[in-house]
């Protein structure tokens, strides 16, 4: 049994810009994502600086832009001294976020220059949990100022004659949450996050500041952390936060495949309050939404399971925090809440897969072994190469079903045109039977093809890629000619697919 599926895409109805910063990526010091990760000294694929060769062609595989470091929760206990000068002189620190034990053998000088490797712009967090103002301004001076200063000086004797250059700058992490070190009530952060804003754009004008929205959606003083946060903050920082994490519960597919739903509504909501209270950017824009960690997580099993228990007595050096495994499903998850995103390119100015390497991450590796790309890898690959130009939000005339998260289309889609090249990136959220997808492009089709990521041969929704075996990746979808305008694919259940097509406008 199949669904017919309508899709109309009016390429002249744009709007906005993709931004390419949707794109980004998180390293935090937690778990395996630095140390066994993207630093391996002892890898065969290491270069001179213990970073993996393997490693680094993987992530420019992915096609990320942004990278926000060094947390997270990690941030909020950093002294971001330990991790400059000579590695030999360097502090062993407890890191009490992940209870273990950081080397601070990576720092900002080594992760700032793997980053150009990697083709990464640095987004930068500053630690407003147990330190202030004045630490953040001295950080920003150290990295930013070109010389002349004792702070400045002191990177250049550390081996960086040329400022980083640094732009976006996070004013702390999470700080509603109770598990964070530092944690402060919305009046208290927005102050500080305020007078920290206020000096360091004395210090750097250039910069861009994110304010620390709501940890997620459910806090109870979401709303009104993030109203008085930005009228504390108002003309004084760019963007605001927001984090999202979704999880598969038992016997609830169906609201999982929805989750781009409630991203879609918490986005609606953030918006909304921006608005409300009329909060600017220095340059007089609204401020934006900077979406600097969502994924797919299993925070149930973390938190009954994984969770490391400070009672152990043991402080390890980089252990294995949440490297969950992830499914056709989770890939096709991913891919819907990159739907959403570009649904709203006019609200959300930066977005930040979480994590990078290792930990929830779509790339996985293994101490002196191989590194391979989790099924979530490729919906987030294909966007990022081919998402570009104008964001179109095509009609589409879908079945819906309720779930948890309200009313979800049964297949979801958004599009992207640049020039004669306009790219339609679709979501199939039915569990059993396939769905017949019409699309009219609004323009003659030249030529087009299409990728799915689905269900493998000999698998189920639930197959994972491992270092052993990689059954999951892209494959070539059926496109049919059905008009001067149209054509036709068929999506499995479960499953996600970008078709591109050259057209006559």
């Amino acid at each position: 049994m199949t669904t017919s599926i309508r899709i109309a895409v009016d390429p002249t109805d744009r709007l906005a810009a993709v931004p390419r910063r949707l794109f980004g990526t998180f390293v935090e010091h937690m778990g395996r994502c630095v140390y066994d990760g993207i630093h391996e000294p002892e890898h065969p694929t290491a270069d001179a600086d213990g970073f993996r060769a393997d490693v680094l062609a993987l992530v420019r595989e992915l096609g990320a832009t942004i990278v926000r470091y060094p947390g997270g929760n990690f941030v909020s206990g950093y002294r971001w001294e330990d991790g400059v000068g000579p590695r030999a002189q360097r502090p062993v620190r407890l890191d009490a976020a992940w209870h273990s034990t950081e080397t601070n053998h990576v720092g900002l000088h080594e992760f700032a220059a793997w980053a150009v490797a990697a083709g990464l712009e640095l987004m930068e967090a500053v630690n407003l949990g147990t330190r202030g103002v004045a630490e953040a301004a001295d950080l920003l001076e150290y990295a930013n100022h070109p010389g002349g200063t004792a702070l400045s000086e002191r990177r250049r004797r550390n081996g960086r004659d040329e400022p980083f250059g640094i732009r976006v700058w996070c004013l702390g992490n999470e700080m509603d949450g109770p598990w964070q070190i530092g944690h402060k009530t919305a009046d208290e952060y927005g102050r500080l996050a305020a007078e920290t804003a206020r000096l360091m754009r004395f210090i750097d004008p250039s910069i861009e500041l994110v304010a620390a929205g709501s940890s997620n959606h459910e806090m109870p003083t979401f709303g009104a952390w993030e109203r008085t946060v930005l009228a504390r903050t108002d003309g004084l920082v760019d963007h605001i936060s927001v984090h999202a994490y979704y999880e598969e519960t038992p016997g609830d597919a169906e609201g999982f495949l929805a989750s781009a739903v409630g991203l879609d509504r918490y986005l609606r909501e953030v918006a909304a309050i921006i608005d409300e209270v009329g909060a600017r950017t220095p340059a007089g824009e609204p401020v934006g939404i900077s979406v600097d960690e969502w994924n797919v997580w299993n925070q149930t099993r973390w938190n009954e399971v994984d969770k490391p228990r400070v009672l152990t007595g043991e402080w390890p050096v980089a252990p294995r925090l949440i490297e969950d495994d992830y499914t056709v499903t989770d890939a096709v998850v991913v891919g819907s809440l990159l739907i959403t995103l570009l649904r709203h390119a006019d609200r959300v100015t930066m977005a930040n897969l979480a994590q990078l390497v290792n930990v929830i991450a779509p790339i996985r590796t293994e101490p002196g072994g191989p590194a391979w790309r989790q099924t979530t890898f490729f919906p987030f690959q294909l966007t990022a190469a081919e998402a570009t130009g104008s964001v179109v939000l095509p009609r589409i005339d879908a079945p819906t079903t309720a779930t948890r998260h309200g009313e979800a289309g049964l297949v979801d889609a958004v599009a992207t045109v640049e020039g004669d090249r306009t790219s339609v990136f679709l979501v199939h959220r039915g569990l059993e039977d396939a769905a017949v997808v019409d699309l009219d492009l609004g323009a003659e089709v030249a030529d087009a093809a299409a990728l799915v990521v689905s269900a493998p041969e000999g698998g189920d929704r639930r197959t994972v890629n491992t270092a052993d075996s990689q059954p999951v990746r892209p494959l070539d979808l059926r496109v049919e000619r059905t008009g001067p305008t149209s054509i036709r694919v068929t999506l499995p259940p479960v499953a996600w697919a970008r078709l591109t097509a050259r057209t006559s406008a």
